[in-house]
């Protein structure tokens, strides 16, 4: 049997190289560095952390925490470098990059049957299984092969994202329920409505705020479409109240008349426990997007449980383009993983590479591939990602919204977390012991 190529040396590359040689089958894994970098490398290390050295939180009534803690259950190479090259941060986990990577090289390098090239890889390769994992930098050659395989609109290359917030921190008595031109208290999207001077205000401080700046590989141009609110705010006052926080089509029940502006929320999830902030991608700090966005009607406690960004990142629209098991609908046998495929942040990264690395696995056996289960963090991941609402898709990280309410509804914020947790980590660790029967994995 031919090996099993995995294209890009990142985290979700590393991690599904090193799940499927687990279960004994041969892996080549191609990476272009150092013959050709990116504009965000600094070195031609596997698994290279280009931005914060950070893994965000180890505690497990946090999402990421969570995510890590099922990721060690499956035997995570991507956690165990971390472990190893861990450095004191609090309660996130925190690395020395340089050892971080050299752990997972030494990992990779020892493994008997995973084979490194380094060589650049033009276009997407016949033959199967293939993983595509090449990151959000992907070439422009492989990239070009990409649409062409998926079709040109499936492709993006920039990720602008509007704010997320928890369901409960909303204010209920000071919003209402309504989509344009129907009645109030019907509909999806949720309205925080401002008068004049509240209005004013939020352009002042919109205006006031600051920026993060774009990185040295990001143009810092952008799409009339998707333009961050503090550049509309920057073009006139009356910008935002013509644009998406255009109140036409909507009466406050309570005054019966048509609010100055609003500020619109739409459901994220089917539970409706999350609401993304509609027309708020943003560049802001994620100090200012807090102070700012809680002056809204409605938000003054806001939890975001996502801060709202715009870089430069290549992904699929992976309900459209993927099935439920990061496969091309168009390609059975091609499998993505990693930031390509609609994943946002390096632990979920490394999450998708290791669901993928089993997944392939399945499929050299001849199975379908069994997904995890949707109460599982990893599962409710990949569960949004095969789901094409809300539109347009948007690159997914790991939020306790994701996850299907707990059986008691009346548990308190803290409670219902640490309720969601256990149940995750013990369906995760069903699942794995489901899926050991059919694959077993060699020790290491």
């Amino acid at each position: 049997m031919k090996p099993v190529r995995v294209i890009g040396g990142g985290l979700a590359g590393c991690e599904a190289a090193w799940q499927i040689s687990r279960r004994g089958y041969a892996v080549e894994l191609l990476e272009m560095r150092p013959g050709r970098s990116t504009p965000a490398h600094r070195t031609a290390d596997l698994a290279e952390l280009v931005c914060s050295n950070s893994l965000k939180s180890t505690r497990t009534d946090r999402a990421n925490g969570l995510l890590k803690e099922e990721m060690r259950l499956a035997g995570s190479l991507i956690l165990e470098a971390a472990a190893a090259a861990s450095i004191p941060g609090g309660s996130s986990l925190c690395v020395d990059r340089n050892r971080f990577s050299s752990f997972v090289e030494g990992a990779i390098r020892d493994r008997g049957n995973i084979t490194v090239r380094r060589e650049e890889v033009t276009e997407v390769p016949r033959g199967e299984p293939v993983v595509i994992a090449t990151g959000p930098l992907t070439s422009d050659a492989l990239s070009a092969s990409l649409q062409t395989l998926l079709g040109l609109e499936s492709l993006f290359f920039y990720d602008a994202i509007a704010p997320t917030i928890d369901a409960e921190s909303i204010d209920w008595e000071t919003v209402f329920v309504q989509d344009r031109y129907q009645e109030p208290g019907s509909g999806s999207y949720v309205n925080c409505p401002l008068d004049r001077e509240q209005y004013r205000s939020l352009v002042s401080a919109l205006r006031a705020s600051d920026t993060l700046k774009p990185r040295d590989f990001e143009d810092e141009r952008y799409f009339e479409a998707c333009l961050p609110i503090e550049v509309m705010a920057s073009r006139g006052v009356d910008t935002l109240a013509f644009g998406p926080m255009r109140p036409v089509g909507l009466t406050h029940p309570a005054t019966g008349r048509r609010p100055h502006a609003v500020v619109q929320l739409r459901p994220e999830n089917r539970e409706g426990t999350m609401f993304s902030m509609v027309g708020f991608q943003t560049r802001l700090s994620f100090r200012d997007q807090e102070a700012v966005f809680r002056t809204i009607p409605g938000l003054e406690k806001a939890r975001f449980e996502r801060m709202g960004t715009i870089h430069r990142n290549t992904y699929v629209d992976a309900p459209s383009a993927l099935d439920r098991f990061q496969r091309a609908r168009r390609r059975p046998g091609l499998f993505f993983s990693g930031q390509l495929a609609g994943v946002e942040g390096y632990v979920e990264s490394a999450a998708s590479g290791l669901m993928t690395g089993l997944y392939v696995c399945h499929a050299l056996q001849g199975r379908e591939p069994e997904p995890p289960p949707p109460t599982t963090m990893i599962g409710a991941i990949l569960d949004r990602l095969s789901c094409p609402e809300p539109a347009p898709f948007q690159p997914v990280n790991a939020q306790f919204g994701l996850l299907p309410p707990p059986e008691d509804p009346t548990l308190k914020k803290d409670r219902r977390r640490e309720a969601l947790a256990l149940r995750a980590l013990d369906d995760m660790a069903a699942y794995l012991e489901s899926t050991r029967a059919g694959i077993p994995v060699s020790a290491g």
